[in-house]
C-alpha cells in the first residue's frame, strides 16, 4: 500500500462524512485519493484468484463502488473503516463472482488451501474462494477479530501494522491472532476436505 490504510488523512475523512451526507461532489473529489489504494487492494485480492480469472482490479474497483452507492448512507467514521469495509466488500463481490463460475461445475477446479499460502501473503495460489469463505465464517462466528486479521492479511494483503491499525490492536495482538488463525484454517480446512 502506498499509505498505511490506518493513518489518519482529514481530507479523506472529510470527504467520506460529506459523501455520506450525500454530497455526489465530494465523491468526485474522494475517487482520486482513494483510487490508487483501491486498485493496490483489488491486485493483492485478485493475486489469489485463479490464473484465468475474468475480474480485473479496476472492474473489481468499479463493482466496489457500486455496491457503496447502491446502498448509500454508509457511516463512515474515517480513511481506516473505509478501507477496512472495502475490504470485506471486496472479497463478498470475488465469493460471489466465484459462485457463479463454478455454478454447475462439481469442485469449480480449484486447489485446496495450504498452510503455506495463509502463511505467506504475498504467495501466489489458485484457492478455493469458496470453501475459504466458509471456513473463515465458521472463525467469525467464534472469533470475529481473527477472522477480520485473516481477511485484512490474506485477503487485503495488509502488512502486521495496517492491519493492527485497522482493527485498533498492538502489532504483537496482531502477530500472534494472525499465527493462530492460520493454524485453525488450516485445520478446519483440512477436515472438510475429503481428499485430506
Amino acid at each position: 500500500m502506498t499509505r498505511m490504510a490506518g493513518s489518519p488523512d482529514p481530507d479523506i475523512t472529510r470527504l467520506l462524512r460529506q459523501w455520506k451526507d450525500g454530497d455526489e461532489a465530494a465523491l468526485t473529489e474522494l475517487l482520486p485519493l482513494v483510487y490508487r489504494e483501491l486498485r493496490a487492494l483489488a491486485r493483492s485480492y485478485l493475486r489469489r484468484e485463479r490464473s484465468d480469472h475474468t475480474l480485473q482490479a479496476t472492474a473489481l474497483v468499479h463493482e466496489l463502488f457500486i455496491r457503496f452507492a447502491a446502498e448509500g448512507g454508509m457511516n463512515w467514521q474515517d480513511r481506516s473503516h473505509f478501507f477496512g469495509v472495502a475490504a470485506r466488500a471486496m472479497r463478498q463481490i470475488l465469493i460471489a463472482h466465484a459462485r457463479r463460475h463454478n455454478a454447475g461445475k462439481r469442485g469449480g477446479g480449484q486447489a485446496v488451501i495450504d498452510i503455506a499460502e495463509i502463511a505467506d501473503p504475498s504467495v501466489r495460489a489458485d484457492v478455493d474462494l469458496i470453501a475459504l469463505d466458509a471456513t473463515l465464517l465458521k472463525l467469525a462466528a467464534t472469533d470475529p477479530r481473527q477472522a477480520r486479521i485473516v481477511e485484512l492479511r490474506f485477503f487485503g494483503g495488509y502488512t502486521v501494522e495496517e492491519t493492527a491499525a485497522l482493527v485498533g490492536c498492538s502489532h504483537a495482538t496482531v502477530s500472534r491472532e494472525w499465527h493462530l488463525a492460520r493454524l485453525w484454517l488450516y485445520r478446519e480446512m483440512r477436515r472438510a476436505d475429503p481428499a485430506g
